[in-house]
């Protein structure tokens, strides 16, 4: 994994100011000024009883403009991850715990297949997506596409997410949750992780499922 002095630079202000942010910031919900997207019931609160309603079918494009589903990922395990390139902390943060546990895992780490899906297709193209790939593990497989593409996606995983405008005219950021999400070799939902958890403890966690 190679990661450039910038974004190094960047992780250890983050790992400062995390935990402080992390209560108000983690999961998002919206607002009534906004309009939401992919809204769903956070997996801490689960509705009803039975089957988990967290996960589904998704047909996305990779960094290399090939069509990619949920489907072909069957008989590994999917670590799946939404966020977007230009996030500033929470992002990076989680991509580089699960780069760092994929390495603490060695051989293991073949019967996992880690994902990002994008929540900013607008800007996410599969060309950005590449680039921002070099940053983290190569095993990661990053996924954009349409809006509809990725709304169907995000409401699978009950993922929220929404533009939120900046000060200057035409800027923007995203609002979203961070769970990381690890299904099972069938496509269904086992269990998450919170965002801040150390590599060691989602290595940890992940080795006993696999």
């Amino acid at each position: 994994m190679q990661m450039n002095t910038r974004l190094l630079l960047r992780l250890a202000i983050i790992a400062v100011a995390s935990f402080g942010l992390t209560a108000g910031i983690l999961a998002v919900w919206p607002k009534p000024d906004r309009q939401a997207v992919g809204v769903g019931e956070s997996p801490d609160r689960p509705a009803g009883t039975g089957e988990s309603l967290i996960g589904g079918p998704f047909a996305l494009t990779d960094a290399e403009g090939k069509r990619r589903s949920d489907a072909e990922f069957r008989g590994r395990h999917m670590l799946v991850f939404f966020g977007f390139a230009n996030c500033p902390d929470f992002c990076p943060t989680a991509l580089v715990t699960i780069s760092q546990a994929l390495e603490t895992l060695g051989p293991k780490a073949e019967k996992i297949a880690p994902i990002f899906v994008t929540v900013d297709p607008e800007r996410d193209t599969p060309a950005v997506l590449k680039n921002y790939a070099q940053n983290f593990d190569k095993r990661i497989v990053m996924l954009t596409g349409s809006a509809e593409d990725v709304a169907g996606a995000a409401r699978a995983y009950r993922v929220y997410y929404a533009k939120r405008p900046l000060t200057a005219p035409g800027e923007y950021t995203m609002d979203h949750s961070a769970y990381i999400y690890l299904m099972g070799p069938d496509g269904k939902y086992l269990t998450h992780f919170r965002h801040g958890i150390a590599a060691a403890d989602l290595a940890a966690a992940l080795g006993k499922r696999l």
